[in-house]
């Protein structure tokens, strides 16, 4: 695809991949945060696949701190164990993986 392209259209190349290769996934999917046990706020994500492993795209040269606690916020929200974080660079896709040990 090249660069400098916005977020939703890597995310859309990324699920025909995804389909190509017959991986199951589910995109833009919610997970719900509590505060003492009451209904506060929603985190969207970009990808679900296999039921076990979330992706989270991003348009930019570095991960930033705030990249990877969003992400952990995800996996903890939804008691996942594995997130990856894709950069669309203009040197080639960086990942970055993250895992909730909780």
């Amino acid at each position: 695809m090249g660069i400098s392209h916005k977020e939703k259209f890597y995310q859309k190349a990324v699920a025909q991949e995804l389909d190509r290769h017959s991986l199951e996934h589910k995109e833009q999917l919610p997970a719900k945060i509590n505060f003492k046990g009451k209904f506060i706020g929603l985190y969207y994500f970009d990808f679900l696949i296999e039921n076990k492993l979330v992706l989270e795209i991003k348009v930019r040269n570095y991960f930033s701190k705030n990249d990877i606690n969003q992400l952990y916020a995800y996996l903890k929200a939804r008691k996942l164990k594995l997130g990856i974080i894709a950069h669309f660079t203009k040197t080639g896709v960086k990942i970055k993986r993250v895992i909730n040990l909780e």
